[in-house]
């Protein structure tokens, strides 16, 4: 029981799935019970009318059925309740429900129940009238100092005030300059209507101007304009809040002050009633709704604010006197007297929970027990700590990530990759330009062995791959349950992919008896895909610009049986070439040498060497690994293609210098095209326009060369995006390269992974080049240093886009001059020696030391 917590004394949840909004609670003696117990009135925007006289045997008690006087459905979503004095010929209390296209006046009635089932409520439909607009809200009172009865306003949606004097139609008058509705209240102190313009400014009209203003029917008509006799609609004060209202409340508990609340979105104003402000209060949370109500000390007001952090804030006029918890988001409050009980706080959230609570909390009867004096048994103390001091000792015991429990998982996934195309192809909107783009399929089950909660399976595969559905919602896991899905992979963009493997990755809760919502716990597997699926057999091809050979310790193997799937069967064993035409159009060809121990692969384009090179090694290895051949081995005594490596770089830095160019141009551009506009709109404003000079001529000529841009952008964007999967490509062959060249182990090539392939997608704000520069920077500068000197030098610890590809082209150079002069790659700090002292030719050394200075 928390002292800072609103205590419920009545609560109930109104239907299902239905919406409310502010203006759907009214708390007041509706049946004119003259008992001054208030009643609370509840509409929905489904169209449900509710009375509840809330009176629990005790506190918190759950909801009887007698506390509902009535339920009435009226077929039109209800905007807004009030009770006032709507009906001429008496000063009774009557309900004013505003639905979108019309208001209606009932009279509530109360009987006397003759059974156990308690009082009910009957509506009497005393007027309505139809709306010839959709009304937003409403506001009434004594407009015009009338006595004793009260008269309605509403806003429409389009700006119109619309006056009923109860069963007739007054005046309808449209607001200046409006925009959007805002909150609407009435002050009968100055007999004016206070509204918030989408000006974000509080605006302030007399009912007296209304009344005499230009009839709205008429505003449009020019001429009858000049025959009529009313006057412009002017406003009668004005002040800026900066920021848009949520709700407004004119309060007056006493003759001497009348006060104007309005409740901003990050600011509480109180003004007075010419306008100024009386005083205001910053919020430092998101409001929901607000209500004043009288202080108990003299000249101040007491406010109640609703927050989204259900918290209920009480102020006297700017400082917080109490807060208090609620159980829910409330979107409207009121307060009200029950049963001789005064002050009751009421409050509606948007999902129908209906409170009433009070502030403070209940006195508590419970004593605690006398303690039964004993005497302590260290035996069993000690026996106990033992025991204890055991379980601890074995729960903290030096053990791996994830214990050797956690070896089989609560929730495994496996993807099972299917060895044949779809005979159906599953490609969605694929931009590739072969005729036929086909589809791969993958099983994914999720296997469970415990309860498992919110469980959701994510699919990754790296762009231009992409799957039919990538995200997989499931119920909650029982234990030894499963879930099966299928999905496709199939290439989307018009460029060949980087990467042949896909992740799947599942997460969910585990529940504990500590917390029942579940602990987050995530689940992975890969998968990787063949290579048929982006490419297809072809004839080989004699000639190539590019060329690498491959050599191994083994005699080469048949294709036939390493390439199963790319080669004709009816070839034999002669079959000493084979062709791979990928689905963007270029083609590569793989030789196997009849005399040497050599594979030669070759291309038109480097890159494109990439993924048959990788698929050769594979295979051979798994087929030597078959035959329990544990001597194989590939090399390339070759040179690494720096050259053709580095054209890719600069066509790819040359295409992010041309997105910083089209996003200076297109700034430029747009504020030319605002520049224009806002003297176009000055001109259109003017009484007595001037002519436009080709205003016209040059915001369309500018428009145009906007959408020109924006189009040359988005297609460099493209461009960019192929030349950076070319690039990756490319990077993954020269880290094999370097790999086979130098023999690296398992761990340097990951550091070299790591130092080339640092970005799954390039950016403009981080791209690749700067970010790869400080990586090959900081390896020479470590464990490929050659002297002290090197290793003082210090790095820019910013990354920026760098003004060309010199400086990484030269260090890329350096640092394979020094993988090949001895050096090896390592992340320890013990590890940056001296790894070049038996390095030929005094003059290279010199040589290298210029080029280390120049980093």
């Amino acid at each position: 029981m928390s002292l800072f917590k609103a205590r419920d004394w009545w609560s109930t949840i109104l239907g299902e799935k239905e919406e409310f909004d502010q203006g759907c609670l009214c708390v007041a003696d509706v049946d004119n019970s003259g008992s001054g117990q208030d009643k609370v009135i509840v509409g929905s925007y489904n169209g449900y009318l509710r009375i509840f006289n809330p009176h629990p045997v005790k506190p918190g008690d759950e909801v009887q059925p007698e506390d509902l006087l009535l339920e009435v459905q009226l077929r039109e979503p209800i905007l807004q309740v009030e009770v006032g004095k709507f009906v001429s010929g008496t000063e009774g209390l009557h309900l004013a429900v505003l639905h979108c296209r019309k208001l209606c006046v009932y009279a509530v009635s109360g009987t006397q129940g003759n059974v156990e089932h308690g009082n009910q409520c009957q509506i009497k439909l005393m007027y309505e009238h139809n709306l010839q607009r959709t009304a937003c809200n409403m506001t009434y009172g004594p407009f015009g100092g009338v006595k004793g009865r009260d008269l309605i306003c509403i806003q429409s949606m389009d700006g119109m005030l619309m006056l009923f004097e109860q069963e007739s139609y007054a005046f309808g008058r449209f607001l200046p300059g409006f925009l959007l509705p805002g909150p609407l209240a009435y002050s009968s102190r100055t007999d004016s209507f206070i509204t918030v313009s989408s000006c974000q400014q509080v605006e302030s009209y007399k009912y007296q101007v209304l009344a005499f203003a230009t009839d709205a029917d008429e505003r449009h008509d020019t001429e009858e304009r000049k025959l009529s006799s009313g006057k412009r609609l002017a406003v009668d004060w004005v002040l800026n809040i900066g920021e848009q209202a949520l709700d407004i409340r004119v309060v007056s508990f006493n003759q001497g002050a009348s006060s104007v609340f309005v409740l901003g979105e990050r600011n509480f104003f109180c003004l007075k009633d010419n306008g100024q402000i009386r005083f205001m209060k910053k919020l430092d949370y998101s409001p929901s709704c607000f209500i004043p109500y009288c202080s108990v000390r003299e000249g101040t007001i007491n406010t109640l604010i609703a927050n989204h952090n259900k918290i209920l804030n009480v102020y006297q006029d700017i400082t917080l006197k109490w807060a208090s918890q609620l159980p829910c988001i409330p979107v409207s409050v009121k307060v009200a007297n029950f049963q001789d009980l005064k002050g009751v706080i009421v409050t509606l959230s948007d999902d129908g929970h209906l409170q009433c609570s009070y502030l403070g909390t209940d006195p508590s009867i419970f004593q605690a027990p006398k303690v039964d004096s004993r005497e302590i048994n260290y035996e069993e103390m000690n026996a106990e700590m033992k025991e204890l001091q055991k379980i601890i000792r074995e729960v903290t015991k030096t053990q791996d990530i994830l214990p050797e429990s956690e070896k089989q998982r609560d929730v495994t996934v496996t993807a099972e990759v299917s060895p044949d195309l779809d005979e159906e192809s599953q490609a969605i909107d694929s931009e590739v330009k072969a005729g036929a783009v086909p589809s791969l399929t993958v099983k994914i089950t999720i296997q469970s062995r415990v309860k498992a909660q919110k469980p959701c399976l994510a699919v990754c595969v790296q762009a231009p791959l992409a799957v039919t559905c990538d995200q997989f919602v499931f119920d909650d896991f029982e234990p030894d349950s499963s879930e099966t899905v299928v999905l496709s992979v199939f290439l989307k963009e018009n460029c060949s992919p980087p990467e042949l493997e896909g992740t799947c990755m599942v997460s969910y809760n585990i529940p504990t008896e500590l917390n029942p919502e579940g602990i987050p716990r995530v689940s992975q597997c890969s998968f990787s895909l063949p290579l048929k699926l982006v490419c297809f057999p072809a004839q080989p091809s004699k000639a190539a610009n590019h060329k690498l050979t491959i050599d191994t310790n083994k005699p080469p193997i048949s294709f036939v049986t390493i390439f199963p799937d790319f080669v004709d069967p009816s070839e034999g064993d002669q079959a000493n070439a084979l062709g791979f035409q990928f689905l963007t159009g270029s083609k590569t060809t793989l030789l196997a040498s009849k005399t040497s121990q050599r594979y030669r692969i070759q291309s038109d384009q480097l890159e494109d060497l990439w993924l048959v090179t990788k698929e050769l090694i594979h295979r051979l290895q798994e087929h030597f690994k078959k035959q329990n051949c544990k001597d194989f081995a590939c090399t390339f005594s070759g040179s690494i293609p720096l050259q053709e490596y580095f054209e890719l770089i600069d066509r790819h830095f040359e295409l992010r210098l041309n997105a910083e160019k089209y996003q200076e141009l297109l700034s430029e551009r747009a504020v030319q095209f605002r520049a224009i506009e806002r003297r176009l709109l000055t001109r259109f404003k003017d009484k007595t326009p001037a002519p436009l000079q080709h205003l016209d001529t040059l915001l369309e000529g500018t428009f145009r060369e906007v959408i020109a841009l924006a189009d040359a952008a988005e297609e460099n964007q493209a461009n960019m995006f192929q030349a950076f999967a070319k690039l990756k490509s490319a990077t993954h062959l020269v880290i094999m390269l370097i790999s086979l060249w130098q023999k690296l182990s398992t761990d340097q090539v990951a550091i070299l992974e790591a130092t080339f392939l640092p970005l799954a997608e390039d950016t403009q704000e981080l791209g690749w080049e700067e970010t790869v520069d400080a990586a090959v920077s900081y390896l020479l500068r470590t464990c490929l240093s050659k002297s002290s000197k090197e290793q003082a030098l210090t790095l820019s610890s910013q990354l920026s886009m760098p003004k060309d590809t010199s400086r990484l082209k030269k260090n890329i150079t350096l640092f394979c001059d020094r993988l090949a002069k001895g050096g090896r790659l390592s992340l320890s700090t013990d590890s940056a020696t001296q790894p070049a002292a038996g390095m030929p030719g005094l003059s290279e050394d010199a040589e290298e030391e210029t080029k280390t200075h120049e980093l």
